[in-house]
């Protein structure tokens, strides 16, 4: 049977390069960076190679470059970092969004109970893409950070993330984005682009899991999540995942540069996808269809539940999800899909594809091939759609 690994954006498979790359690192050059014999200063050199590699991708300093175990350490990292500067100053107020990773959410609904008022702003209903005049609108004199994503980990949209970075610097707030879908998929300038806090994690572009990178602009004092060490200037001790850090640096590396090669088929292979599977009635696209990673297409698809959908398509070798990663247990339907104005009912028969970038056009017509039948049988036993065909419920789509 043949198998579509179709959940990239909850995972990546760890690159050649990553795994070449992170192999000496446990064999060879085994070393505590902090130690100050031979070995010890070899390694050293390379944790300062990859953080000057991870710098130079995102058009950052070195010393900017906090390495963590993952992108939702990085989030809270920076959260909280603005969070204590503002409160020094009076300034409790935190502008967000209401479709963010939970790794946002549910730090900013912590410090909701700690004193602080935070504004979560809407998303363009079915569109998916925040307006920047609104987060204009939102900073008041209390505004101690904004915190938007980059692209959103569920549906893909890309956010205007340079002009929302534009009025931050006017305003003299914090902007804070989380990158982590974005980082090796989208170009990233953080000087261009006004970002002053930017979380990463090196399994969404073919890295290993338990590593991340939080960029904090020189100037930004980070507080400290943990005691311990002087390690990474001693905001986030622990002795470093050498082996983690070294090949997420080379998968960053070759994911930039590749990005625009990968990103031109990607997105051709995502709208032959969109194309076909818009074909099924009452299917609808989630989010918008240019502003939206090239790999990244999510679908609902009205009177069937998504997780039946799921298990179908697992049963003849494709794997998607019905969400983000992080609540893919949870019963609720996605707070994105609620977000955006779609329907409860909904929501909940709804699926994410990411392609990643082994995808092949064979991968996209077997997709298409199998999808469709496994949701016209779906609804043959849905008591759902049954009402909706005879009319005693209304369809949303």
């Amino acid at each position: 049977m043949r198998t579509v690994y179709a959940d990239n954006a909850a995972t990546t498979k760890m690159s050649k390069t990553a795994v070449a790359a992170m192999l000496p690192m446990l064999e060879e050059f085994y070393g505590n960076p902090s130690s100050l014999h031979t070995t010890g200063q070899i390694v050293k050199e390379k944790l300062d190679e990859a953080r000057a590699d991870i710098a130079k991708c995102l058009n950052a300093e070195p010393n900017e470059i906090y390495f963590t175990s993952c992108g939702t350490e990085s989030d809270n990292l920076a959260i909280r970092t603005a969070a204590e500067l503002g409160a020094k100053k009076g300034k409790k107020h935190i502008v967000t969004t209401a479709f963010e990773h939970h790794a946002v959410l549910h730090t900013v609904k912590k410090l909701e109970k700690q004193g602080f008022t935070v504004t979560y702003l809407p998303v363009s209903a079915h569109n998916g893409v925040l307006d920047a005049s609104e987060v204009e609108a939102a900073i008041r004199e209390d505004t101690a950070l904004v915190t938007i994503m980059f692209a959103n980990n569920e549906i893909g949209t890309i956010q205007p993330i340079e002009e929302i970075g534009r009025i931050c610097r006017e305003k003299k707030v914090l902007f804070h984005t989380d990158a982590v879908q974005a980082a090796g998929h989208l170009p990233i300038d953080v000087k261009k682009q006004n970002i002053d806090m930017l979380s990463l994690s090196a399994h969404k572009f073919h890295g290993p899991k338990g590593v991340g990178v939080l960029y904090a602009k020189r100037g930004v004092r980070l507080v400290n999540l943990m005691e311990g060490g002087a390690q990474e200037k001693g905001k986030r001790p622990g002795t470093e995942n050498m082996a983690g850090i070294v090949a997420m640096a080379a998968a960053f590396k070759e994911s930039c540069a590749n990005m625009q090669e990968v990103s031109v088929r990607l997105t051709a292979l995502r709208n032959k996808l969109i194309d076909g599977l818009s074909a099924i009635p009452h299917s609808a696209l989630n989010g918008d269809r240019e502003k939206r990673l090239p790999g990244n297409v999510n679908f609902s698809f009205e009177g069937i539940e998504g997780e039946s959908l799921l298990l179908y398509l697992d049963d003849v070798g494709i794997e998607v999800s019905s969400g983000s990663a992080c609540a893919s247990a949870s019963l609720d339907p996605s707070h994105v899909l609620l977000a955006i104005g779609v329907h409860r009912e909904v929501a909940h028969g709804s699926v994410r594809i990411s392609l990643g970038e082994d995808a092949t056009e064979e991968d996209v017509d077997y997709i298409l091939e199998k999808l469709p039948p496994i949701v016209a049988d779906l609804r043959e036993i849905s008591p759902v759609w049954d009402a909706l065909e005879k009319g005693t419920m209304t369809h949303r789509i």
